[in-house]
């Protein structure tokens, strides 16, 4: 019904908007920039995150970019569109696709992300171009044989449309995505839309910045793992520090959110990928995803992934699970069929930084230290500098003092490309 009402609302024209061109001239101002949409306001209420046992403070709900598409119609009406979504890309209970079509923009394609336009690939599973059968649609794929869309598939395109459910850390492949189809849209003349939505990690920045030489599809660019930015301002920083081939610009437009700035606490009405069920996962997900470069299970292939932590050999440990083949949500799981004992992290506190006592503490309990961190640690890390300064021994807060530098590097580069407070 909400989703309904919104059509209507857009149609009628009672919808605001907020839209902000995110080129490098006008996102290198020093100073923060207001975001261009008002604030709304309503009497606070206490919403309790179950997950964490915390309370947070809300005001009006969030609107998102794609709750205010009225801005845009204009420039997509008559127009050749092409849409990058997934599962997450509604507007109330109805699916941006449906939505658009329903005002007479001419979709003609999806391109579709890691785990698929339904959501029902698992993670790092190849997705194949084919149909939708809902909406009729062609779907090509932009996590299959290729990642960065083709001049032929861009060809009849005139101008596409970005609207994923990003969480706002590194290792999450979005960012990755939003990278190629910008970098091809430059390169081909066409122009990027991107609806905004809240970043459920925005409230601090955290970790060790990637290193250029460990840049992979989990991590394109030198941002430290929890990066502070909403996916639209995130593709103004890429365009602005000109990470895009041949230092190209992208002609983009974001169409900003309305009530909601980054210290907000923001529960996700949807799922943003198969293996992050719930809040405290996403939570947990910038601490935890480190596990993955690792000998240890993360629960894919349990119900409760990236909330519990194990392996067969961590006899001692508090909790056991284990992992199975899940359809749609984890084919063959690391450690499948093998019972794991280790940490069941569904009910602890999630404070706003990475906690690293969990990868500290499991690799000393761990029997065989040079099995314990896989070749590939590196990718999730950035460098190899944080095995190795597990493996010495140093302590949280040694490892942490030496991310400051660079975080501080970050954090100012980061202020020319915010749109909210």
């Amino acid at each position: 019904m909400r989703g309904l009402i919104i059509m209507a609302f857009i149609v009628a024209g009672a919808i605001t908007h907020g839209c902000k061109s995110a080129s490098k001239n006008n996102a290198n101002s020093d100073t923060t920039p207001a975001a261009t949409t008002a604030s709304g306001s309503s009497t606070p209420s206490a919403d309790t995150n179950e997950a964490s046992g915390t309370k947070a403070v809300k005001t009006a709900l969030p609107v998102t970019g794609a709750e205010q598409i009225l801005p845009v119609l204009d420039k997509l009406r008559g127009k050749n569109v092409a849409l990058v979504v997934n599962y997450t890309a509604m507007v109330g209970k109805t699916h941006l696709a449906d939505t658009l079509r329903a005002l007479g923009v001419n979709i003609i394609k999806i391109m579709s992300p890691e785990h698929g336009f339904r959501g029902n690939a698992t993670a790092g599973e190849h997705v194949s171009d084919g149909l939708d059968t809902k909406t009729g649609l062609p779907v090509v794929s932009l996590y299959g044989k290729g990642r960065k869309p083709t001049p032929e598939q861009l060809a009849d395109v005139d101008i596409v449309v970005f609207d994923i459910q990003d969480v706002g850390v590194r290792f999450f492949t979005y960012v990755g995505t939003l990278h190629y189809v910008m970098e091809a849209c430059a390169e081909n003349n066409r122009k990027v839309i991107v609806l905004d939505r809240p970043n459920p990690n925005a409230g601090y920045i955290d970790g060790p910045i990637m290193h250029k030489e460990f840049e992979t599809f989990i991590g394109m660019h030198a941002v430290p793992v929890v990066h502070g930015l909403t996916v639209g301002e995130y593709a103004g920083m890429i365009n602005g520090e000109g990470w895009l081939a041949g230092g190209r610009q992208c002609a983009l437009e974001v169409v900003t959110m309305k009530n909601w700035k980054h210290s907000d606490e923001y529960i996700l009405p949807i799922k943003p990928s198969p293996n992050l069920p719930n809040q405290q996962s996403i939570k947990l997900y910038p601490s935890v995803c480190f596990f993955e470069g690792t000998a240890l299970s993360l629960g894919r292939g349990t119900q409760m992934p990236f909330q519990v932590i194990g392996h067969p050999d961590l006899k001692n440990q508090p909790f056991s699970f284990t992992p199975v083949d899940i359809p749609g949500m984890a084919v063959d799981p690391p450690l499948e069929g093998k019972l794991c004992h280790g940490l069941d992290l569904r009910k602890v506190k999630v404070e706003k930084q990475i906690n690293l006592s969990y990868l500290i503490s499991m690799y000393n309990a761990f029997p065989v230290k040079d099995k314990f961190f896989v070749e590939h640690f590196g990718r999730w890390a950035g460098s190899n500098d944080l095995a190795q300064q597990i493996k010495s021994g140093m302590t949280e807060e040694q490892i942490r003092a030496t991310w400051q530098n660079d975080l501080q590097k970050y954090k100012v580069m980061r202020r020319k490309y915010l749109l909210y407070e």
